[in-house]
């Protein structure tokens, strides 16, 4: 059972950019409780998005936690941007950190929330020495890089492994996950242990963000509580 309520992060990635303020209010009438940024270099991932210059003028549109995930090489040279743009979570891959304990210090000496976040063949053990040390573990569902991606249904076992891990060592960090989220695989996901939901196509696809985020929000609390009663 999850210890912590089941939250939406809408992903920009999907929204229209030429209205980024007003797709980003609409996702929080629909129950987004967080804005999840997609950054993307070009080289630790085939393609290319946003900045800080981005992650700037978002903030001044809404007050809501911006999770910025960090999908590139040399992270290090960056975080003090994005903490000056007015980020709240980072989130960087295990993957693309040469020395992964001095990143997240780097966060934290910054006044961010540090993450790490772990490609779908990456297993979840090798983050056992800094857990301690997270605000959030990011599961990728798909191979970061594009949005719209199929879910990647080993990713289940990788979320119920990480909700093991933390009751056994008896930390707090928060369990997100990344990719393929959609009104077919919500339950599945949150009964698996996720509780922060990243989706992008699912809420900003249909041009009904409000309306689609709340429904998907419903979908998954009403997984969450089923699974409550399950252990109760």
């Amino acid at each position: 059972m999850n210890p912590f309520p089941v939250e939406l992060v809408p992903s920009i990635l999907s929204a229209d950019f030429a209205e980024l303020a007003d797709e980003v209010a609409a996702a929080e009438r629909g129950g987004g409780t967080a804005i999840h940024v997609d950054v993307m270099d070009g080289h630790f991932v085939p393609n290319i998005t946003i900045g800080p210059p981005v992650v700037k003028s978002l903030r001044r549109h809404t007050e809501l936690p911006l999770d910025c995930h960090l999908m590139i090489e040399n992270p290090d040279d960056f975080i003090p941007a994005f903490a000056e743009a007015g980020a709240n979570w980072v989130g960087v891959h295990y993957e693309a950190c040469r020395h992964l304990h001095r990143t997240i210090e780097l966060i934290r000496a910054h006044g961010m929330e540090p993450g790490v976040v772990l490609n779908p063949a990456t297993p979840i053990a090798l983050l056992v020495p800094v857990l301690p040390l997270l605000h959030h573990v990011l599961i990728m569902s798909v191979n970061p890089g594009f949005g719209g991606q199929k879910f990647i249904p080993y990713s289940l076992n990788k979320l119920r492994d990480l909700r093991r891990l933390r009751d056994e060592m008896q930390l707090g960090f928060r369990i997100e996950v990344d990719g393929g989220v959609a009104h077919d695989t919500v339950a599945e996901v949150v009964e698996a242990g996720a509780e922060l939901l990243v989706a992008g196509s699912a809420v900003f696809g249909g041009g009904r963000a409000a309306e689609d985020g709340r429904k998907l929000l419903e979908a998954a609390q009403a997984a969450g509580r089923a699974g409550r009663e399950q252990f109760a």
